[in-house]
């Protein structure tokens, strides 16, 4: 699982997006919150802001060592994986289709929530199951092809969600229709915590099978070469942006300690991508980041929706919708549950230390040699880029129906 991560250090899916707030708030009404927090500053720094203990973290566990994947690292990174790489990706399906709060988009928007992951699901099956003959390219060159799109999505969505946590901070400070704070907030998180990352991934030659498509450009030859000069230019360049951005919140008449934070644990990571021989610990920090945020984000949105007139399923699934705790626990639970299946599409055609060997021994070998390996590939591709594309469904919070959907993230904290 390491080397194929290593290799797409950006996905989420396998990693890649939550869950994540992928869109703009501009479209929300301006807060009269007086705290700038989601919850409080004990659960934002749990879950939101969950880099600022992440990365202290993941350093003083490769401290003394020098290969970071045979330090106490690994374990930590195993442990966050097994709890929450699948859970969060399943987050976003599981607010689409079993909440109350989101009833009413899946009968006014079914092409978003409906029509169209079907159909991202069904060609995923399409491109995996024919055989080598069946189709121009065999199944090894259509795995190629969907990893590269993978990794070129899972990019975005990882970035996109650095903007949405700060778009949803900046609602909490009153300044949701600030088109200028908004379009700051996009460049940063679009060029911080997309292009630079994509940028130490092709030095570290780490992007998804980037031999058969970046090398092919007459730049790469040069950025390798000259990549120690590249690194620093880029240092520069985020530590630039960190401070134009810190500079116009100072000034912002409300000023907000949470956007603050957030904005210097995103660069703090992406400081440390841009270090050379970094890349396993990047990893680590880069994906948990994603997948903890994600599953704090889906724990709350649900919580405010209303109680169902009828129905033993629907009141049984709001009873635990109405309670952040138990949507954490059942995604925990599913993302261990899972992580045998899900691992065999990030171990394809490799071999890797399987994290899923660790709880589930002979079973996970057998999967990754059964016949249903295409299938298996197939599910894991198509989970991916549904989670993407539901995740930019579910938190589109310029849409008024989401909003009111997701009010149990955007109320204010009691207390």
């Amino acid at each position: 699982m390491q080397q194929r991560a290593a290799m797409m250090v950006t996905i989420a899916a396998a990693t890649v997006p939550p869950s994540s707030i992928h869109t703009s708030l501009a479209g929300a009404p301006a807060s009269t919150h007086s705290n700038s927090w989601v919850r409080g500053p004990l659960w934002d720094g749990l879950w939101i802001l969950n880099a600022l203990w992440l990365l202290p973290l993941a350093l003083w566990l490769v401290h003394g060592y020098p290969n970071a994947e045979s330090s106490s690292l690994d374990r930590l990174y195993f442990g966050l994986t097994a709890l929450f790489w699948i859970g969060h990706r399943f987050s976003s399906a599981w607010l689409a289709y079993t909440t109350e709060a989101y009833r009413p988009l899946l009968r006014n928007a079914p092409l978003r929530f409906v029509v169209l992951p079907l159909l991202v699901l069904s060609a995923c099956f399409v491109v995996f199951l024919p055989a080598d003959g069946a189709l121009p390219w065999t199944r090894e060159e259509r795995l190629v092809v969907m990893a590269i799109l993978d990794y070129g999505w899972g990019t975005y969505h990882f970035a996109a969600q650095h903007f949405g946590a700060l778009s949803l901070y900046r609602l909490r400070a009153g300044r949701g229709r600030c088109a200028y704070t908004r379009r700051l907030d996009w460049i940063f998180a679009l060029g911080v915590g997309g292009a630079l990352v994509f940028l130490a991934d092709v030095l570290a030659g780490s992007a998804a099978y980037q031999d058969r498509w970046i090398g092919s450009w007459s730049l790469t030859a040069w950025l390798v070469a000259q990549q120690a000069d590249i690194r620093a230019a880029a240092l520069l360049l985020l530590l630039a942006a960190t401070l134009v951005v810190l500079m116009f919140e100072s000034r912002a008449p409300r000023r907000s300690l949470p956007r603050v934070l957030y904005v210097l644990g995103l660069a703090a990571m992406v400081a440390i991508a841009l270090q050379p021989r970094s890349l396993f610990l990047f990893l680590v920090v880069w994906t948990s980041q994603h997948w903890v945020l994600a599953t704090g984000l889906a724990s709350r949105v649900p919580s405010a929706e209303s109680t169902p007139g009828k129905g033993i399923v629907r009141r049984t699934l709001h009873t635990v919708n109405a309670r952040p705790w138990a949507i954490v626990l059942i995604l925990v639970v599913a993302s261990v549950l899972l992580l045998p299946v899900f691992e065999v599409e990030e171990l394809a055609g490799r071999t890797a230390a399987a994290y899923a060997d660790r709880i589930f021994g002979a079973l996970s070998e057998a999967l990754r040699t059964s016949s249903w390996l295409p299938a298996l590939v197939a599910a894991g591709f198509a989970s991916g880029f549904v989670h993407y594309l539901l995740d930019r469904s579910i938190y589109r919070m310029s849409d008024p129906g989401v909003r009111a959907a997701a009010r149990g993230l955007l109320a204010s904290p009691m207390g």
